[in-house]
């Protein structure tokens, strides 16, 4: 089993009462979280770096990392970190909102937030992070015309491609929103892999064009993560042993 974190905005939390405050991660907290992971071992992976452990050609103590959206204050506080202990991660993008905002969220009343801008964007892909596709518009996959739905994958994955002048293998299904019939279009489309909001661990025999995630939120305290990440008996008693002596 292989934990695939889900994150989405790094930074300082907006005032209580905010709609959806508990998705943003104070900096504190990541640099805590990417501190205790390497000193259990584990190394921090981008889905494209991630995928020889889930397809079962190698083994070793990893742990996904994700972030959704593209969000600017990702780049400003997560990437040096992510540097720092030597991890990699994917951001999944949404290819029309460069430089622009969470304008998805903005009539459930959750402040705005600006995403990463082009040349943001390639510094990201530049430092070995991976830059990975949230569709064009970020919409509801299941809710527009087939046609719709594939050309929002498909037209992604090219103009982020054109941006970094890199491939683009790595898929989100932005609110979790996705079919059989969905999964097939983000397959044809040439993607790799492709993940969910669904809860949990990957299993050796989940589809790798539905991945579930763990989700990490402001809330996550550090002995929590780490149960959820840490997958060896090994790792889990000396977590409990820490605990007692704490």
């Amino acid at each position: 089993m292989i934990p695939i974190l889900m994150y989405h905005q790094i930074g300082q939390p907006a005032p209580k009462g905010t709609p959806f405050r508990g998705l943003t991660v104070h900096p504190t907290d990541f640099r805590r979280q990417m501190k205790w992971l390497r000193r259990f071992g584990y190394r921090g992976l981008s889905m494209r770096d991630l995928t020889p452990y889930l397809n079962g050609s190698r083994q070793g103590k990893v742990v996904g990392i994700t972030f959704d959206d593209g969000y600017r204050n990702v780049f400003k506080y997560a990437l040096p970190i992510l540097q720092e202990y030597g991890f990699t991660s994917t951001n999944y993008f949404v290819a029309r909102q460069m430089d622009g905002s969470n304008v998805w969220d903005h009539d459930l009343g959750v402040p705005s937030s600006p995403l990463m801008s082009v040349a943001e964007m390639q510094v990201w892909h530049e430092s070995g992070q991976e830059v990975g596709s949230h569709t064009l518009d970020h919409v509801h996959l299941t809710r527009v015309s087939p046609e719709v739905a594939l050309y929002q994958i498909k037209q992604s994955k090219k103009e982020l491609e054109d941006m970094i002048n890199a491939d683009v293998t790595a898929f989100c299904y932005p609110y979790g929103d996705e079919s059989s019939t969905i999964r097939d279009m983000v397959k044809e489309a040439g993607y790799l892999n492709a993940t969910t909001t669904e809860r949990g661990l990957v299993r050796a025999n989940d589809d790798i064009f539905g991945l579930p995630r763990s989700t990490v939120a402001r809330s996550t305290n550090i002995v929590r993560f780490l149960q959820r990440c840490l997958t060896r008996l090994e790792d889990n008693k000396r977590l409990k042993k820490e605990q007692a002596n704490a």
